[in-house]
C-alpha cells in the first residue's frame, strides 16, 4: 500500500495540472493595456476599431487554425484588422511583449493598445466578446 500513495499523489498533480492547462490555453484576458503596439512593430496596418495580432510560427499547428478563426472573424468586421507576425523572425518583438508561446493573439483598440491576449488557440465566442467590448 506504502508503494501505491506516491504514484496515486504524482496522478493527482499530473490531472490537476492538466485541467488547470487546458482551460487556461486559448482563454481572452483582459489586460490593463499598458503597450501601445505601432503599426512598424507589427508590419501591418491598424484597423480602425481593434486589431488582431496573432503571434505564430511555422512548425506551429494550432497556430493555422488559429490564422483560420481570425480570418473567418475580420471578413466580417471592415472596421477590425488581423495581422499575423512570424515570432520566429521578430524575436525582439516577442521578448519585448513577452510572447512565451504560440500562438498568441493580442487584441489592440484603434491606438494600439493592448486591451486582451489568448495564448493558445482562441474560441471565436471570446473573440467576439473581446471585440464588442471596444469602443470605436
Amino acid at each position: 500500500m506504502k508503494s501505491l500513495l506516491p504514484i496515486v499523489i504524482v496522478l493527482t498533480l499530473a490531472t490537476a495540472y492538466g485541467l488547470w492547462y487546458q482551460r487556461s490555453r486559448g482563454t481572452v484576458k483582459a489586460k490593463a493595456g499598458q503597450s501601445f503596439i505601432t503599426e512598424s512593430m507589427i508590419g501591418g496596418a491598424l484597423g480602425s476599431k481593434a486589431t488582431l495580432v496573432q503571434f505564430s510560427s511555422a512548425f506551429c499547428t494550432p497556430c493555422r487554425a488559429t490564422r483560420v478563426l481570425l480570418e473567418n472573424i475580420v471578413a466580417d468586421m471592415p472596421d477590425v484588422a488581423h495581422v499575423e507576425v512570424d515570432a520566429e523572425a521578430q524575436l525582439e518583438l516577442v521578448r519585448q511583449l513577452n510572447i512565451v508561446s504560440t500562438p498568441t493573439t493580442l487584441i489592440l483598440d484603434s491606438q494600439g493598445l493592448e486591451v486582451g491576449r489568448a495564448v493558445g488557440a482562441p474560441k471565436r465566442e471570446q473573440v467576439n466578446n473581446a471585440l464588442a467590448a471596444i469602443r470605436k
